[in-house]
């Protein structure tokens, strides 16, 4: 995969943020950064709104992640744009004008990035707690179908195959697996497609 990136930041990787930006900042690569939802989200979550405002609450906490991100020394950034250096993309007032996706908990950021990664024509980068899809204890290396998984919303596997998202999952606690991608080394993660 060559850069430039849209990159998720998952939302459990919080306590990695500073590690994570410093080695985004002294890298060559250029990535759009997609903000997960993380505490924002769950406490949006635990509140039961219904699904409307459920999903505008939640887009809204990306953001609040986002501004965290940023907090790092990362510009941010509300337009949808190829980058040419690291930017934290801030999705509400976009989403709130295209509105592109379903308004359900089976949608959350994961499907977002992957959206923004099709609208830019860009492969996409997941940085998760997890070493990327699991089937029991095996990784999967490859996924060319849709699968049902905990590592992902429900919605994502099948949204990336069917608009053709060239998608690498990796583990982004684990800081040589991620200095070893950004220099463009293969690493152990899922691939989610057919063409790598």
């Amino acid at each position: 995969m060559q850069g430039p990136f849209v990159m998720k930041i998952g939302g459990s990787l919080i306590n990695e943020v500073p590690v994570i930006t410093s080695e985004l900042l002294a890298s060559p690569v250029a990535a759009l950064i997609i903000p997960g939802g993380g505490p924002f989200a769950n406490l949006v979550r635990s509140l039961h709104v219904p699904d409307n405002e459920s999903h505008w609450m939640a887009v809204l906490g990306m953001e609040q992640y986002g501004w965290y991100i940023s907090s790092f020394g990362i510009r941010t950034s509300p337009e949808l744009r190829v980058p040419e250096h690291p930017a934290v993309f801030l999705p509400y007032s976009l989403m709130r004008d295209m509105d592109p996706l379903p308004h359900k908990w089976d949608i959350t950021s994961d499907t977002i990035a992957a959206w923004v990664a099709y609208r830019l024509g860009l492969d996409l980068i997941v940085l998760k707690s997890v070493d990327g899809i699991m089937k029991g204890d095996t990784l999967q290396e490859q996924v060319t179908t849709p699968v049902a998984c905990d590592e992902v919303d429900p919605g994502f596997v099948r949204f990336v195959l069917q608009h053709g998202v060239r998608t690498l999952i990796i583990n982004g606690k684990k800081k040589e697996t991620f200095q070893a991608f950004l220099r463009g080394e293969q690493v152990e993660g899922t691939r989610i497609g057919t063409t790598f």
